[in-house]
């Protein structure tokens, strides 16, 4: 499973892209509004920081509209993908933007049927959102399931499983597990995928006993 961090803030995604874990973003319009600059000139930002697909979304809700906003948003770099909603509009704007060679990504994805639409319609990426089907207590992985067993039933579907809403570590061992192929991730959450009480303690011991030993390396 890949990683995509989801933020629009560029001191994060910098630091991510350095360590070498990052292979994509997302953003969407309450991330971007919090940095108070203009979407265009973060995701342009975003874009020079990463290789990867770099998902700025749509905030309008007409085909018309979502179709115009995508060409906009995809002007900006090689690599942004559209991001629309799952909804009929959505999902007609979908197919247009990919027949025009866009990348989009289906975002507000809370059931299997509306991934099977995303797929139908040419979607590059479908985004479950796991914590948010938790919250009103249903088991947002069980969907990554029922979408991944749809998605090999045809091999025709090129659709990729992004999940998202991903509160803590263990939602994103769990959507491994289930066969997503990306999660997308808070910043603070990714830092502590990295993070066990006997990872500190073992390096803890092992630093004593070299102080201890008087050595050194260089």
């Amino acid at each position: 499973m890949r990683f995509f961090v989801d933020t629009a803030d560029v001191r994060e995604i910098a630091y991510l892209a350095g360590v070498g874990v990052l292979d994509g973003v997302t953003t969407n319009p309450s991330l971007v509004a919090k940095t108070g600059r203009s979407i265009h000139d973060v995701i342009a930002e975003i874009c020079q920081l990463v290789e990867g697909p770099v998902s700025a979304e749509v905030t309008a809700t007409s085909f018309e509209d979502m179709v115009a906003q995508g060409e906009r948003l995809a002007g900006i770099a090689a690599n942004v993908a559209i991001k629309v909603p799952s909804t009929w509009d959505g999902f007609r704007a979908c197919r247009t933007l990919c027949q025009h060679g866009r990348k989009v990504n289906v975002t507000l994805c809370f059931s299997a049927n509306q991934a099977l639409l995303a797929a139908q319609t040419g979607a590059a990426y479908i985004s479950p959102f796991v914590g948010r089907l938790d919250d009103i207590g249903l088991d947002g992985v069980d969907v990554i399931r029922e979408i991944r067993a749809i998605y090999d039933n045809d091999k025709s579907f090129k659709t990729k499983i992004l999940a998202s809403s991903i509160r803590t570590p263990l939602h994103v061992k769990r959507a491994a597990m289930a066969g997503a192929d990306i999660a997308t991730v808070p910043p603070a959450v990714l830092r502590n995928l990295a993070k066990h009480p006997l990872t500190d303690s073992g390096l803890e011991a092992f630093l004593a006993d070299w102080e201890k030993a008087g050595q050194t390396i260089l």
